[in-house]
């Protein structure tokens, strides 16, 4: 029987192997669904309303729905159907992406309609077309504005990045739960993961606060 003391010795450096995995797809998650709800931001802002209605959709079905039950419906259902082969690392990845997306499609969307609606209109008397004008003008200005709703959707996906162990995927979560099962010190590892998630997200947004007191606007309330 192991201590917790030693059981902590013991496991941290294999449980410490897994904090790239775990960063690996909590950063891949949080570009995915960068670009993804970019793009339905931007249609909810300034699409036709059927595509804001199937961006609205989308948000919905992917806000609604439980991590563990996508995660399950995508690797035991959608792949086996379509007879795909992907890896739990890979569908953790997407599953959190398109979560992600969903949320952070709020997100920029709302950065977006706090930027004054006065400079689209500037923009298009001096003959620049809406695309361009989203695209210099009013996304440059939303995507710093974001930054604090963005760094909230960090410490959710760093949290959320723990539930993939069900698939398999030998992050942080996983190979805690293998170290414990081995030794029987459920109590001081998962004490010990705690802390390291908390050091994590702490590190994450520190980081994105820093970043937005470099990029802040001025003029703009904080």
């Amino acid at each position: 029987m192991h201590s917790g003391l030693a059981a902590i010795v013991e496991g941290l450096p294999y449980v410490l192997q897994g904090i790239g995995v775990t960063l690996t797809v909590v950063g891949g998650a949080l570009a995915m669904g960068l670009a993804f709800g970019l793009f339905l931001a931007v249609v909810q802002v300034y699409g036709r309303a059927w595509l804001r209605r199937l961006a609205a959709v989308y948000v919905w079905f992917f806000r609604g729905i439980p991590l563990l039950v996508l995660l399950f419906l995508f690797y035991f259902g959608l792949l086996a159907a379509l007879e795909m082969e992907l890896s739990p690392f890979m569908v953790a990845i997407i599953v959190l992406g398109l979560i992600s997306s969903a949320y952070q499609a709020q997100i920029l969307r709302g950065a977006i309609l706090s930027v004054p609606e006065g400079q689209m209109k500037a923009a298009r008397a001096i003959g620049m077309s809406d695309a361009r004008a989203i695209l210099f003008i009013i996304l440059p200005q939303a995507l710093r504005l974001a930054i604090p709703g963005w760094s909230n959707e960090y410490t959710v996906i760093m949290k959320d990045s723990a539930v993939t162990y069900a698939l398999g995927v030998a992050e942080l979560m996983a190979r805690t739960n293998h170290v414990a099962s081995r030794t029987y010190q459920h109590f001081w590892l998962y004490l010990m993961v705690g802390f390291i998630y908390l050091l994590l997200t702490w590190l994450g947004t520190r980081a994105l606060h820093v970043l937005e007191e470099r990029v802040a606007i001025s003029g703009y309330t904080r």
